[in-house]
């Protein structure tokens, strides 16, 4: 799998969503859902971009199971704190709010597999 490539993919189709939140929120002076505006640009389209050009630049993280491991909980931690971020703050179903530590804690083990790739592999 090419990590460099997919966080990167994956990263600027989370800028475009956070855009077009943002356009939202200014054109409707309703900024309810900026910190779910700042969740998509940070661990969507910033950290997947970070990780996309490290991938790029050190071939040598993108070969083992730390890669995949990390890739793979990223994406399923962020999807999952995104979606339910959204439905905890604009009320929709509030009750998922002790959903949010599985999926972020998922995004810390795939930052915690990145750093230990880095460690033994950079």
């Amino acid at each position: 799998m090419n990590y460099s490539r997919n966080f990167l993919v994956i990263g600027a189709l989370y800028l475009i969503i956070g855009i077009g939140f943002g356009m939202y929120m200014g054109g409707s002076q309703d900024f309810t859902l900026a910190p779910v505006h700042a969740h998509i640009n940070l661990i969507g389209f910033v950290l997947m971009t970070l990780f996309g050009l490290a991938y790029r630049l050190i071939p040598a993280l993108a070969g083992n199971s730390l890669a995949k491991a990390h890739f793979w909980l990223h994406q399923i931690g962020a999807a999952g704190t995104l979606l339910f971020l959204f439905l905890l703050i604009s009320g929709i179903a509030p009750a998922v709010a002790p959903m949010m530590p599985i999926f972020e804690g998922l995004i810390a083990l795939g930052i915690i597999a990145w750093a230990i790739n880095l460690y033994q592999n950079a």
